[in-house]
């Protein structure tokens, strides 16, 4: 979709559609009340008669609206102006957006980022505002034969500003909306993929073919082979029991000096996880395909810097296997050796996210980075503990998380910090190992970053538990491209 912004009165664009808001109990936004005037009072006789209240989620579609130049004009509804917040911005962004799409204007002018919101300025509003439409337009088909695009699919939306001093800013605040939108939207298409076709070697082809696309970004493939003489025991531990080969994928992206300590993120790529020997139940088995979605926020996350250019120095690391039952598949009881040089009783073979984590993280000090943020669909715990809203945060430095959080809430992608405390610990304790790689049924979000946290002694880390937050299940499954926006 194409974005741009300007600055005009509602009565005088010449476009497809007009996209104005009604506040509840039928008031008009500033935008609605010029084109109220313009047309002699035709917008408020409307909702004196009650077509609209002006409540969240409504709209109303009008034609030849007089004195004006455009076609349409598309009244949405955005409940209380006093009560009016980032979640209902978003929410009647979307629903002008899907409006629009199924009802074939082709191209609108948009005066909802002129809505106040307190404590947000105009260039948040236009950036949530085009990550919100493409991800409401957003459709995987990709192995669908039978494609179902709109019939006039949305293609340009133009929003409208108030002063056209802040048009360079907002310009900026566009690019930055559609670098993330594309961003999500790889993320969310290599998630959706099935494991058949999104293996550790597809994922591999990918980052190749990334930076093919970005001459910014360089990437490195290595193979079980390497692995093995890298002494990475646990993450090969993992793949023995699938016939599909492994792979540790280095995406490096080269936006400031040598000299700049670079940031690296880790994604958990496990293509498909079966929980091996301690198989998972057959009911929504078929979601384990998402298992991948740390890796494929990496994947977005880089190619969102890319687009942006941005000054900092970037390293994606991504373990990629699959977890399968198998003749040579870890065994409950199992030890193995990590690239660490710790070693991991495995008491539950599903529990694999932090054993290919593991040899990540310990393969990541030798970029002396400047932090290093994993991410990782890691732990059902997480799921109960927070649902679909926030992702799990835990991390060795305080100033990190604390950047993370604040990220989180500006860009409306948060998180919510848990304790990393040294008591945590004992519950991963082994009789005949280093480090057992569960903790028992309490709190297992934490020990699986205790247990992660063994491996982060030599950097500043952060970990983020996206399991409840990086795809939905039921009539909307799907993966939703989070965290690329944090």
């Amino acid at each position: 979709m194409e974005f741009s912004v300007k600055s005009g009165n509602p009565e005088k664009q010449r476009t497809a559609c007009v996209v104005v808001g009604i506040f509840e109990p039928r008031r008009l936004s500033l935008a609605a009340e010029q084109l109220d005037k313009a047309s002699d009072g035709f917008i408020a006789a409307l909702i004196r008669r009650g077509d609209i209240e002006g409540t969240v989620g409504q709209s109303l579609l009008l034609y030849n609206v007089p004195n004006t130049l455009c076609d349409r004009v598309l009244l949405i509804g955005c409940g209380k102006e006093r009560d009016f917040n980032v979640n209902e911005y978003r929410k009647v962004i979307a629903k002008a957006t899907q409006t629009l799409n199924d009802g074939g204007a082709m191209e609108a002018v948009y005066y909802l980022p002129e809505l106040n919101i307190k404590s947000r300025d105009i260039q948040w509003k236009v950036t949530q505002a085009v990550i919100a439409a493409e991800n409401c337009v957003y459709c995987y088909d990709e192995t669908k034969t039978q494609k179902n695009p709109a019939r006039r699919p949305l293609r340009k939306i133009v929003m409208s500003i108030p002063s056209r001093r802040e048009l360079i800013q907002c310009e900026l605040a566009i690019k930055v909306g559609q670098a993330i939108a594309n961003g999500m939207n790889l993320a969310k298409n290599l998630g959706n993929l099935p494991g058949n076709i999104c293996t550790p070697t597809y994922l591999a082809e990918k980052a190749i073919s990334l930076s093919k696309e970005h001459s910014s970004v360089s990437t490195e493939i290595i193979d079980e082979a390497k692995m093995e003489s890298l002494g990475m025991g646990a993450l090969l531990s993992v793949s023995r029991g699938s016939r599909e080969p492994a792979k540790l994928i280095i995406m490096k992206y080269s936006g400031a000096t040598q000299e700049e300590k670079p940031i690296v993120f880790v994604g958990k790529g496990l293509t498909f996880d079966a929980g091996g020997i301690s198989l998972k139940p057959a009911a929504a088995m078929d979601e384990m395909k998402y298992d991948m979605c740390g890796s494929a926020a990496v994947f977005g996350a880089m190619q969102a810097c890319a687009e942006l250019e941005l000054e900092v120095n970037l390293i994606g690391v991504v373990p990629s296997s699959e977890n399968l039952p198998d003749g040579e598949a870890n065994k409950p009881g199992d030890i193995v050796t990590s690239m660490a040089g710790l070693t991991i009783e495995v008491l539950n073979t599903d529990a694999e996210g932090r054993l290919i984590l593991a040899d990540a993280l310990t393969y990541s000090e030798r970029f002396d980075p400047a932090v290093v943020i994993d991410l990782a669909t890691l732990t059902g715990a997480c799921v109960i503990a927070l649902g679909a809203q926030a992702h799990g945060l835990l991390s060795n430095h305080n100033p990190l998380a604390h950047e993370l959080l604040n990220a989180g809430k500006n860009i409306m992608d948060r998180a919510w910090e848990l304790p990393l405390w040294d008591e945590y610990h004992e519950q991963l304790k082994s009789n005949f190992a280093d480090i057992a790689n569960i903790g028992g049924r309490e709190a297992g979000t934490i020990t699986a970053a205790c247990f992660l946290s063994r491996f982060t002694k030599k950097f500043r880390w952060a970990h983020l538990d996206i399991a409840g937050t990086a795809w939905l299940s039921g009539s909307k499954k799907g993966a939703t491209g989070k965290p690329v926006p944090l």
